[in-house]
């Protein structure tokens, strides 16, 4: 991939989230999805990229855009897999809550996971504790590697938990255990991605979301030097012959790093909407707007935080040709 690539999909992510951003606590989930989506789809056409959504808002009959599938940039330059969330918290925005993102990886073509739209099991951390964790292992198991990685006493590590009744028994364990927990509503790409960053004051995710998020982390991971395990978890034998469909057989089969995103080369960026841990969400005044967003490369391990400011006045539609 061309490494300018990287700043293009900030500006992508920046419109997405400027658009987004406006629909901040009206509690409408749906118009703020569109709005971050329909931006999305605009930037994308600037882009110098063949890009192939395989992480998307839906399949092609479910969305009207950015579904999977869909062919995404000018047609000139490299050949990419493209996984995005327009809005990762359409919720979040709702409520006016915290970590609302705007997300988008892309690998090489060929190299992300096509991620059935079904629930996934997982388990997160950041680089100190690469190699210590195992999905099938009891979650004291986990806890106490991730303490002994981080040089933590088991009560000083703190363990993001989507906030569900799927998870009272893992929440029970947890605290059964000492470590500390941050319940959150939504938002577990945010969740994963803040384990790579001390000063997000998080160590390790576990639960039980979305697989198509697990492609994303997985790649904001591989940039951070950290890692995501994951199992799919169908709910009904639809999804099982979904997963036999695309060429799953196997169900209980344990997903890692390479599986996620293989090759060596990969970029994630994602602006913030609303506040969180690590990013600030947008901010307007006037005819000014204000972003912050954090952009990596896995290939050259840099990490790049850039803060945006944005007339909104020369440029209306987000888009300057």
């Amino acid at each position: 991939m061309e490494r300018s690539l990287t700043m293009e999909l900030v500006r992508v992510t920046e419109a997405a989230a400027l658009s987004s951003a406006r629909w901040m606590g009206r509690g409408q989930e749906n118009e703020a999805d569109d709005a971050a989506t329909s931006a999305m789809r605009t930037v994308f056409d600037t882009i110098p990229m063949r890009g192939t959504v395989v992480i998307g808002e839906g399949e092609m009959d479910e969305a009207p855009m950015l579904y999977i599938g869909e062919k995404l940039g000018t047609g000139e330059g490299p050949l990419v897999d493209v996984a995005v969330d327009p809005l990762e918290g359409t919720s979040i925005v709702a409520r006016g809550s915290w970590n609302a993102l705007s997300v988008i990886a892309i690998a090489d073509g060929g190299n992300l996971l096509h991620a059935p739209d079904m629930y996934m099991k997982k388990i997160a951390v950041g680089p100190e504790s690469v190699g210590k964790i195992d999905i099938n292992a009891p979650t004291i198991d986990n806890l106490r590697a991730v303490a002994k990685a981080k040089n933590k006493d088991i009560e000083d590590v703190v363990a993001v938990v989507l906030h569900r009744p799927r998870h009272e028994k893992l929440v029970e364990e947890i605290r059964k255990s000492g470590a500390r927990i941050k319940l959150i509503q939504d938002g577990d790409v945010a969740g994963a991605m803040n384990t790579a960053f001390d000063k997000t004051g998080v160590d390790v995710l576990f639960g039980i979301g979305g697989a198509p998020e697990g492609v994303l982390s997985a790649v904001a991971l591989k940039c951070l030097g950290g890692e995501i395990q994951g199992r799919l978890m169908p709910s009904n034998d639809q999804q099982i012959e979904r997963c036999k469909k695309m060429g799953i057989p196997d169900i209980d089969r344990v997903y890692y790093m390479d599986d996620f995103c293989s090759g060596n080369d990969a970029i994630f960026a994602a602006t913030g909407v609303t506040d969180g841990e690590l990013l600030k969400g947008v901010q307007y005044k006037g005819q000014i707007a204000t972003t912050d967003t954090v952009v990596m490369r896995a290939k050259s391990g840099t990490i790049r935080f850039i803060s945006g400011q944005h007339s909104l006045k020369k440029k209306p539609n987000l888009v300057m040709e």
